[in-house]
Formats: C-alpha cells, sequence, structure tokens
C-alpha cells in the first residue's frame, strides 16, 4: 500500500517534469479561463489556507506564482513532501465541517494529491506535453467519485459532465466525468 508520503512524491514528480517542461505560461488550459500559470497558482494557493484552517500548519513560502511559477511550484511541493515525510504530521488532525477529521497527511492524499493528478492532465494538455495518466489510477478515482457526483457538481469544483462512449478508457471517462473535454 502507498503511504500518502509515497503518492505526493510520485504525483508531484510528475507535476514537477511538465512544470519543468512548460515554456508559455500564457498557453489556455482546459479550465475555462484559466492559463498553464493559473493550474499551478491553483495548487500552490489553496492548499496552504486548507491546511492553516483546518490543523494550523503552515506551509513555507515560496516565490509568487506571477514571478516564478516553476519556482513557486518547486518550493510549494518540497514544502508539502516535508510536512508528509515528518512521522509526526500523523498525529497532527485536519478538522474541516465538510469533511470530518482525518489526519493531516489523509488529508493532503484525500483532497490535494488527487488535485496535482487531475490537473497534471490540465498542464500537459495546455503546455503540448504527454497527457497520459495512470489508468488504474483514474479508474479507481473515477469509481470513488461516481457516488459523490450530485455533491461534487453542487461544490462548484467540477463543470457538467462531458458525454463519452461507454467503452472510453478509464482517463478519457475521469476527464469527462469533472467536466474536461478530452477530445
Amino acid at each position: 500500500m502507498t503511504t500518502a508520503a509515497q503518492d505526493h512524491r510520485e504525483t508531484a514528480a510528475h507535476f514537477t517534469a511538465l512544470v519543468q517542461g512548460t515554456t508559455d505560461w500564457s498557453a489556455p488550459a482546459p479550465v475555462d479561463g484559466w492559463t498553464a500559470r493559473d493550474v499551478v497558482r491553483h495548487l500552490v494557493e489553496w492548499l496552504p489556507s486548507f491546511l492553516e484552517s483546518g490543523a494550523g500548519v503552515t506551509l513555507p513560502a515560496g516565490p509568487s506564482v506571477d514571478d516564478d511559477p516553476a519556482g513557486a511550484w518547486q518550493a510549494h511541493a518540497a514544502g508539502v513532501q516535508a510536512l508528509l515525510d515528518d512521522p509526526a504530521s500523523a498525529d497532527v488532525p485536519f478538522t474541516n465541517r465538510h469533511t470530518g477529521q482525518m489526519p493531516v497527511p489523509d488529508a493532503i492524499a484525500t483532497f490535494y494529491t488527487s488535485d496535482v493528478f487531475l490537473h497534471s492532465w490540465d498542464l500537459a494538455r495546455a503546455t503540448g506535453q504527454d497527457e497520459r495518466l495512470d489508468p488504474d489510477r483514474c479508474a479507481a478515482m473515477l469509481e470513488g467519485m461516481l457516488p459523490l457526483d450530485e455533491l461534487l457538481r453542487s461544490s462548484g469544483q467540477y463543470g457538467p459532465k462531458v458525454e463519452v462512449p461507454a467503452d472510453a478508457d478509464p482517463q478519457t471517462k475521469l476527464l469527462a466525468f469533472i467536466g474536461r473535454n478530452p477530445r
């Protein structure tokens, strides 16, 4: 079984490779109104306040995404990894009225690392890089999200589902489910 630290290490490494391969930070991303820079901005900016409000955990600040998106991502990913690599983080409770209580590593794995995985496709698509995601993880994520369809849509975090053939591959089905047009 993969730990939260291992999962983040691998997922962040893939995203880091995409960040390093980005040559046009203003390239349009699949999320309406976003650019490649905005994909990084989203990941770098939402987790710190999530952890601060739910667990009193402060991540180290890095450069501004506007000034240095690659540096901002790398500093952020290193801070998250350091937190997950610290065995004491398992004893820090994360509490949120929408999610209940769980250890900080579980909260990061459930909400954040999954988000990095999904947004890897957005950054790859925006920047013309390899868009392939792990098919087993896509299938598992989709299976876990299907029962939460109404809740996920009502949160405003996912767009309307995109219709795809029933025999589409797991990545295509997952992307369509979260409102991306995989074509």
